[in-house]
């Protein structure tokens, strides 16, 4: 039976290493050690070795048996922890703190054993992405480095290069992470725990059919809660809104520790808050807390859920206690629009400067904010900037949905709305159900005219989630309703409130992609979806006469 935390966050946080710990040293960023290419002399021996260390990274739970008594003791929190990971999945804030002070009391007295280091600076990864206290993801790659001098990734160390692939992307550098994990990929093709990592760095990268690969090989692996859960996000992200949800509910279902089932309640809450379901979402997100209350992801979810519920006292609260639990700058962002929609303008400046500095702090640990930074400039700074910072996400590959939508929009709050048209369609095409998506082409759409598609996604926008944001819903309405309502005759009757431009030519419908099968016995599938390939940059937006009128 797992423990649930009883101690406050800075009690459970692993202890502090020592001034002559090796691994405090400033970050120099997951990239600033590039991965070898696989060798072909690497042979049989070497890859089965390779394939036993990184299955063991952070494994080998042993079970101690009293001598004449037939009962095993119940493991211990570094058992918990370990075993979490052998199984995929996540370990509790507090089995995790455990862990972190056995291997750091360990490797002062063993410098050189390389899968202590690895386990050791994979454990310090996972912390600060729980945590949010990325000063942890220097003393990862310090650790992991180490590991690697005692041995090298081509003599079996994947545990390492898997823990800089997982560094990587808690620092949004998804092309190092890719290279890493396809780099121990190419040598253990079958080792599980290369998977979660890809699945990840193609996802930053916009890369869904790579994506959708990995995520297919790993639940050929690795069955189980870990699998579907992984599917759940893939179909979400799709838009297969119902086997989403069914695959969710039977992870949900099927979890037994208290950290992976409340794992599993938040993305169970998020897609009842994304389908305009807040009451359901609270609920949701309230037994999370109550399953391990370090699930700290969730009081953010909450308050959104609450804020859509126009129970802005409690929202508030709930945004308060998540920013002092989980310091991401994606919620002060989210808690200053909160605060500018109540007309609190001087607190949203006040959490718009906090924003700024989490960025900032975040920025020397070599972690990348350069998304949400963008979007609050987009909205509430310097449109060109939020161009600028996103141009350099798109050019680095960074070629997301998200990073679409968000380039879109900034290029139109920039005034060039021409361009920013083919990357919120790009967003909108991937099938995701995104409100804001589907608001922000909506809005350009009909600066340029093209009132039947622009009435289109903002009718899709409130349909889809009513209440998803605070500041920008209301504003979703209102262009919907200045369109006003289609004439029964068709489009051709349709009195615009601007001199009517030509409907451009349908853009011809990508090819349908295959969708994968569930990992385990799940709900019947919906038929396909369309499938752009987003990672091509966009061409010369098709032509359109803008209209005088100004977007909301």
């Amino acid at each position: 039976m797992d423990v649930m935390p009883q101690q406050g966050p800075d009690s459970g946080r692993p202890p502090e290493p020592s001034p002559q710990d090796p691994y405090v040293l400033p970050a120099e960023g997951a990239t600033a050690l590039p991965p070898p290419p696989p060798t072909l002399r690497t042979t049989l021996r070497r890859a089965a070795f390779g394939a036993v260390a990184a299955g063991v990274l952070l494994a080998g739970a042993l079970v101690a048996v009293d001598d004449g008594d037939e009962r095993p003791k119940e493991p211990g929190p570094v058992e918990r922890a370990e075993a979490a990971a052998t199984a995929g999945s996540p370990a509790s804030l507090s089995d995790l703190t455990a862990l972190i002070g056995d291997r750091q009391k360990w490797v002062e007295s063993h410098p050189k054993d390389a899968p202590s280091l690895a386990t050791l600076g994979t454990a310090y990864v996972e912390w600060a992405r729980r945590s949010a206290d990325t000063a942890y993801y220097a003393r990862a790659e310090q650790a992991l480095k180490r590991s690697l001098e005692a041995q090298p990734g081509e003599r079996g160390n994947g545990a390492a290069w898997l823990g800089l692939a997982a560094l990587a992307n808690a620092r949004h550098d998804f092309l190092a992470a890719k290279r890493w994990g396809e780099t121990v990929g190419k040598q253990q093709p079958k080792a599980w725990n290369v998977y979660p990592v890809l699945i990840d760095a193609y996802t930053g990268l916009g890369d869904r059919k790579a994506a959708t690969g990995a995520t297919e090989t790993f639940g050929e692996l690795r069955k189980g809660v870990p699998a579907l859960a992984r599917t759940a996000d893939l179909y979400r992200g799709n838009g297969w809104r119902e086997d989403a949800l069914a695959t969710a509910r039977e992870a949900a279902d099927r979890a037994t520790q208290p950290a992976e089932k409340a794992e599993a309640l938040h993305r169970l809450g998020e897609l009842a808050r994304e389908r305009g379901e807040p009451e359901e979402a609270v609920a949701q997100f309230d037994a999370a807390l109550r399953t391990d209350a370090a699930q700290y992801a969730s009081l953010a979810g909450r308050a959104r859920a609450l804020a859509a519920l126009d129970r802005t006292d409690e929202a508030l609260a709930a945004y308060q206690s998540a920013l002092e639990k989980l310091p991401r700058p994606q919620y002060a962002l989210e808690l200053g629009e909160l605060y500018e929609s109540l007309g609190l303008d001087g607190d949203a400046r006040t959490q718009y400067a906090k924003l700024r500095e989490m960025v900032a702090a975040a920025k020397k640990d070599g972690v990348d904010e350069s998304l949400v930074l963008a979007r609050f400039e987009a909205d509430h700074g310097d449109p060109e900037a939020a161009v600028e910072l996103l141009r350099a996400q798109w050019r680095g590959q960074h070629r997301s949905a998200a990073v679409a939508d968000a380039l879109g929009w900034a290029l139109h709050r920039a005034g060039k709305s021409e361009e920013g048209l083919e990357y919120a369609q790009l967003a909108a095409d991937t099938g995701v159900r995104n409100a804001s998506y589907a608001y922000h082409l909506g809005v350009i759409q009909r600066e340029l005219a093209d009132y039947g598609p622009a009435r289109r996604n903002l009718e899709q926008a409130v349909r889809t989630d009513p209440a998803f944001s605070p500041l920008a819903a209301p504003l979703a309405q209102e262009a919907l309703d200045a369109l006003g309502e289609p004439p029964p005759g068709g489009p051709g009757e349709a009195q615009q409130p601007s001199p009517p431009a030509p409907e451009p030519e349908p853009a011809k419908k990508p090819e349908r992609e295959k969708k994968p099968e569930a990992p385990a016995p799940a709900p019947s599938r919906t038929a396909a979806v369309k499938s752009p390939s987003p990672t091509a940059s966009p061409s010369a937006p098709a032509s359109a006469s803008p209209s005088a009128s100004k977007s909301p």
